[in-house]
């Protein structure tokens, strides 16, 4: 070989097309193929999992006042906590804070902590008693 020729690269024509393209979905069960413009690993993924946090109630330092602590958050900034504390807040029908990179929620919101937070994609555990 000179060092004036080039290999091509290109690939062909061949390697654009999709092998399982003209197979069909005849003889397979019912609601077993994904949803047209999605593929098969996409519509079997499981929600996301974003960590474990632990939901305890405390009355500590707080004049005998409930407070649903959520702490154990790895991964996401202040804006996302602040925008799940206005949830949890909302559907409480209380208060609640964000503060040193945990969640305060005024009384005992547990269950309803909990919720919001599954749907969020975290895995609640409750801690302490």
């Amino acid at each position: 070989m000179s060092g004036n020729e080039k290999i091509d690269t290109h690939g062909g024509s061949g390697l654009g097309q999709n092998p399982f393209g003209r197979l069909s979905a005849a003889g397979l069960p019912a609601g077993s193929a994904p949803p047209a413009g999605q593929s098969a690993c996409a519509a079997a993924a499981p929600a996301k999992n974003r960590g474990r946090v632990e939901i305890k109630r405390t009355t500590a330092g707080r004049g005998g006042k409930t407070v649903t602590l959520v702490t154990g958050f790895v991964g996401i900034g202040l804006p996302e906590k602040e925008q799940l504390a206005k949830k949890m807040r909302n559907a409480g029908g209380c208060g609640g804070t964000v503060k040193d990179g945990d969640l305060e929620i005024q009384g005992d919101q547990r269950e309803t902590v909990a919720r919001i937070l599954t749907e969020a994609g975290f895995r609640p555990v409750f801690a302490g008693g």
